[in-house]
């Protein structure tokens, strides 16, 4: 007898979900114009994405552990880790750390920079940005130190590739309104670059994306996703995923790697501790929001699960 009692109706993709909980923000975009010989050694960035898109000319990637890579006009590389990084006109060129070069605002968010020997020359848009949703964080937490699209040429992406010749464009000529297409475009090919890996990378088929994917327990997940303080059982999440109890329950943690109900918990968990950050209302209302009945209740599954109190850390994070 199977264990799928019913077939549910579709829903949206749930994978696609979390990519739009993503909502980039974006901390800086630069506009980099470079002649060789230059070099440029990018700090670590703990918590955010960098990511550097070639709109002419060419440069190399230098990173530990890695073999340098020459990156070519159409060539787009992020860093989602923030990892530290040299960017340099040649595998052996010198490089000057970041905010030693100087650089000229345009805006608080784009900036422009021109640095180099007056050799052959380089653009790049590069940025940095940053996500704040628990599901982003998680999909960051999953991605290898680094991702490389080369799509100038592709026939078979010409989205993609049109993007990259508007973005070219923009970088060119920095016409009036060019700074905010510019900044759209680059966080539309972030997200664009992340789904390239998920449709690609062996290592996107494996634990939570893969749980992500899969029909049914995709559905589950979704529901969790959605409704953070909502009423959430097993039985209930068996039955969206149209299979009995026993049955999800050991695929869900099988594939997501923890029970249902502990991964609904630290999912209600983290974004109440967003939340606690992000905006000033209550700490009751806050543990309302995330499921707790009491802001006692909230207290002291928040302290068991991050080690401090609500308040301590909405204090901790202030002081920061």
């Amino acid at each position: 007898m199977s264990d799928v009692h019913f077939q549910p109706p579709p829903l949206t993709d749930p994978l696609g979900e979390v990519l739009h909980m993503l909502r980039l923000t974006g901390t800086l975009y630069c506009r980099a114009e470079m002649t060789a010989p230059w070099g440029i050694e990018m700090p670590q960035l703990p918590g955010a994405m960098l990511f550097m898109i070639v709109t002419s000319g060419r440069g190399w990637l230098r990173m530990r552990d890695i073999p340098p890579q020459m990156l070519e006009q159409g060539s787009m590389v992020l860093l989602p880790h923030g990892t530290s990084v040299e960017l340099a006109s040649s595998p052996g060129a010198a490089t000057t750390p970041l905010f030693d070069i100087p650089s000229t605002k345009v805006s608080e968010r784009y900036e422009l920079m021109q640095w180099g020997g007056g050799g052959a020359l380089m653009r790049a848009t590069t940025g940095v940005v940053q996500f704040d949703h628990v599901a982003a964080q998680r999909l960051i937490s999953l991605l290898p130190p680094v991702i490389r699209v080369d799509a100038w040429d592709e026939d078979v992406d010409s989205w993609m590739q049109s993007t990259l010749r508007l973005i070219a464009r923009e970088a060119a000529a920095l016409r009036p309104g060019g700074e905010t297409v510019m900044t759209r475009l680059a966080d539309i090919m972030v997200i664009q670059a992340l789904r390239r890996w998920l449709d690609t990378a062996p290592e996107a088929n494996l634990g939570w994306l893969a749980a992500l994917r899969d029909p049914q327990i995709g559905r589950a997940l979704a529901q969790i996703h959605r409704g953070a303080a909502e009423d959430v059982s097993v039985a209930g999440l068996a039955d969206i995923a149209g299979m009995s109890r026993s049955a999800f329950s050991a695929r869900f943690t099988d594939m997501v790697g923890q029970p249902a109900m502990q991964y609904v918990t630290q999912w209600r968990l983290h974004l109440a501790r967003a939340a606690l950050f992000e905006s000033g209302q209550p700490v009751g209302v806050i543990g309302a929001r995330a499921g707790y009945n009491s802001e006692a209740a909230f207290g002291r599954a928040f302290k068991q699960f991050f080690g401090v109190s609500p308040g301590a850390a909405r204090r901790e994070a202030i002081a920061r």
